[in-house]
């Protein structure tokens, strides 16, 4: 488990993609359960070790996920989530270009849970929830597209779904219109960057997952730093 920040009263670990965030009907470890295991050892706590689930990664996502060491750290966590004061940056490789650079996204999601499966519309529909993004093309290669992803609404695979629906499925991503899987079942989208002002302290925390170790990651990264040079 790769912790990437922690203090008294959250830690930050940088989630492998295949691992769940907290536990669900297939009975597989969680990492919730990991980060426990890893605090009752490194600090040689007796009993029980809380650790509060503040939010979740889809399964087949790698990247930052907050969780809270302290009752207090989830609460005030858990009300920075729903006020929008947690700043998360995603960034995703897709084959196809956007019709634009950069843009905001907006489509009606609804969602067929025995499935688990989102549908996008243009059109607000009955039962749908108003989903929002902003995307700006990174990197490219010859054949791939990285976008960096600003969600300004939460939905069930929000971005997998509106960037299926603009023709720009994420690389891997079979369920919403990938032409293959990849090779370690993966799909290419990371919660890369996530940003806020400490529930407690009051610092501002600003922390970058690593990207993946894989050719495609390694490559589309170089050029997404050397055009962020340029533009400075």
């Amino acid at each position: 488990m790769e912790v990437i920040y922690e203090d008294n009263h959250i830690i930050v670990v940088n989630k492998a993609p295949g691992e769940i965030v907290q536990g669900d009907k297939t009975g597989d470890k969680p990492l919730s359960e990991q980060v426990k295991e890893w605090i009752k050892e490194k600090y040689a706590k007796p009993g029980n070790v809380f650790c509060g689930v503040v939010h979740r990664l889809d399964r087949p996502v790698g990247g930052l996920v907050v969780f809270a060491k302290t009752s207090k750290g989830l609460s005030r966590m858990n009300e920075m989530f729903r006020n929008g004061d947690v700043h998360k940056t995603y960034w995703a490789i897709t084959k196809n270009m956007p019709p634009e650079q950069e843009g905001t996204l907006t489509h009606y999601i609804t969602t067929r849970e025995k499935i688990n499966k989102s549908y996008a519309s243009t059109t607000p529909k009955e039962g749908a929830l108003k989903a929002q993004l902003k995307y700006k093309v990174i990197a490219r290669s010859d054949r791939y597209t990285l976008l960096e992803i600003n969600l300004l609404t939460g939905r069930k695979h929000q971005i997998r779904v509106q960037l299926s629906a603009i023709g720009c499925p994420v690389k891997g991503d079979l369920k919403y219109g990938a032409e293959r899987s990849n090779p370690d079942g993966s799909i290419s989208l990371l919660a890369r960057k996530i940003q806020f002002v400490h529930p407690v302290s009051k610092k501002e925390i600003n922390l970058t997952a690593p990207l993946p170790d894989d050719k495609l990651w390694q490559v589309l990264g170089q050029i997404a730093e050397q055009n962020s040079n340029v533009e400075k």
